[in-house]
């Protein structure tokens, strides 16, 4: 069921959500907290098919903060909101409420989404894009228990890791850093089965993916050893080799989906590393509301105590080179003019023995 209102007020979208409730036979609320999605035209499409694909795991209202801003002087003086209401099939398992806010409204985004907050429920805001560099103090974040940023959807993805550390306040999260949860449970694990003391690490991966640097600030900050950042052509996060005293351990995922985990002294096992989806990050997310300890501290590591080396041929490419043998270097251009006369001169020798026994 959908309710168009135009140039409405936060009570009457309250109304509107207590009438939708009734006529679908649902009266009672039950949502167990308030997600705030705050985005754009073009991107509140994908955002919010997300967050009702993870509604079926935490039923919650859903509010999107859309501001827009008119190109007429008229326009940008004049405050309106629109909203459009959406319960039953058309929300998920909850609530959506679509804000589109216009004029001087757009500045205070906070007093339209504070009525609509659900009572004794955690708030959640959501940034999918463009994100504020200190998201404790953005109006809309100072709402929420927790606050979730992107940082892979930034310009520059890895100077953002350094704001964001800088700006860090418990609660504040990363989506970049929940897409590396089944790389870290994974590594984890391969140390917790052998008895040997991690010497050095090399994570490989894209050149502009957060998700990288995080996961080698991680294992710095944990492991307390020197880590390497390789690059290479992706898809995303590609492999992490940990040099042990015990011999390697590699996890080597080429393909995006299907992984390689090597350890020394065991069969190499094939293990299920796919690149999840929005909605289950988001969902992932929602699950704890707690401040993550352990993101903080991995992001205050910080991005410039990594060491940085260019990208590597690939196996395939190293092979074939190994079978064509050493390429040979090009003589200089001199030694090359010099080749033909130092030739003939070596036959004139071998030539004028014999014509000296001739004429004697």
């Amino acid at each position: 069921m959908k309710i168009d209102l135009t140039d409405t007020t936060a009570g009457e979208i309250n109304k509107a959500l207590v009438q939708g409730r009734r006529a679908i036979g649902t009266p009672a609320v039950g949502m167990v907290l308030t997600l705030v999605i705050v985005t754009d035209e073009e991107n509140a499409y994908d955002a919010l098919k997300a967050a009702n694909e993870a509604s079926r795991e935490h039923p919650s209202r859903t509010l999107v903060v859309i501001r827009r801003v008119s190109r007429t002087p008229r326009g940008r003086t004049s405050s309106r909101l629109d909203a459009e209401v959406r319960v039953g099939a058309d929300a998920g398992t909850g609530e959506t409420v679509i804000l589109r806010l216009y004029g001087e409204v757009t500045g205070h985004a906070d007093s339209v989404v504070l009525p609509l907050l659900l009572p004794d429920a955690p708030v959640v805001v959501w940034w999918p894009v463009t994100a504020p560099l200190d998201p404790a103090k953005d109006p809309l974040g100072a709402l929420a228990q927790r606050r979730v940023t992107d940082t892979y959807a930034a310009e520059q993805p890895v100077r953002e890791l350094s704001a964001r550390a800088a700006a860090y306040t418990p609660g504040d999260t990363d989506l970049s850093w929940t897409r590396i949860t089944p790389w870290r449970s994974m590594l984890a694990a391969a140390l917790d089965q052998v008895t040997c003391e991690v010497q050095a690490v090399e994570v490989e991966g894209e050149e502009f993916n957060p998700s990288c640097e995080l996961l080698a600030m991680w294992l710095a900050d944990r492991l307390d050893v020197p880590v390497k950042r390789s690059l290479s052509s992706g898809p995303g996060l590609t492999a992490v080799r940990m040099d042990t005293d015990c011999g390697p351990i590699v996890l080597d995922r080429a393909d995006g989906s299907l992984a390689t985990l090597s350890i020394e002294g065991q069969p190499a096992r094939a293990v299920a590393l796919k690149r999840r989806e929005t909605a289950e990050l988001i969902a992932e997310e929602l699950r704890r509301l707690d401040p993550d300890d352990t993101y903080a501290s991995a992001l205050r590591y910080g991005v410039e105590r990594l060491s940085t080396v260019p990208e590597q041929a690939s196996a395939s490419e190293q092979a074939s080179q190994e079978a064509a043998g050493p390429v040979a270097e090009p003589e200089p251009v001199e030694e090359a003019a010099k080749a033909p006369a130092k030739k003939a001169a070596a036959k004139t020798a071998k030539k004028a023995p014999a014509r000296k026994a001739a004429a004697k």
